[in-house]
């Protein structure tokens, strides 16, 4: 039996969720460690319904990964900077995929409006950052501007949607 329709789009299947599947994906955002017995007892459900509504879900590619959120300020990384980085359109893909590829870079973006790429980087001190700037990001093939930020404060950070 199957339970959603799918539509072929331009960005891939798209999947039909109701207000029970929102209801789900809300709980497993405020806790990814949430029973299928506890989000069947909020919802009313049997525990295999919830089961096979997560499964579903992951399966429609509606669920990418589970994961866990670290404070990054408890594990030493104590300087956060974003940049906005500038490439030459020939070398925009290998810069973009040589910054992923690093540990330093939390993430990163293409993106439209001045810049070419948005980056997030976190580091365990100011002399870090100067380094990852100087010896890893200036190194890049390609890139013509960098505009880097100094995050001050954390007024609210989200993983994830809200539906």
């Amino acid at each position: 039996m199957i339970r959603y329709k799918t539509k072929q789009k331009k960005w891939g299947l798209q999947m039909k969720i109701d207000a029970t599947d929102r209801k789900i994906l809300e709980l497993l955002t405020m806790n990814g460690r949430i029973s299928y017995v506890d989000i069947a007892k909020e919802l009313k459900l049997s525990r295999v319904a919830v089961r096979e509504r997560i499964n579903q879900l992951i399966e429609a590619e509606v669920i990418e990964k589970f994961s866990v959120v670290i404070n990054s300020d408890k594990v030493g990384k104590k300087v956060s900077a974003f940049f906005e980085v500038d490439c030459e359109p020939t070398s925009l893909v290998s810069v973009a995929e040589t910054l992923a590829e690093n540990p330093k870079v939390a993430s990163c973006y293409q993106m439209t409006g001045p810049s070419t790429l948005h980056m997030h980087v976190l580091v365990d001190d100011f002399e870090q950052l100067e380094s990852f700037i100087n010896e890893e990001l200036y190194a890049l093939e390609g890139i013509t501007r960098v505009e880097s930020h100094i995050l001050l404060r954390r007024f609210k950070s989200r993983s994830g949607l809200n539906l």
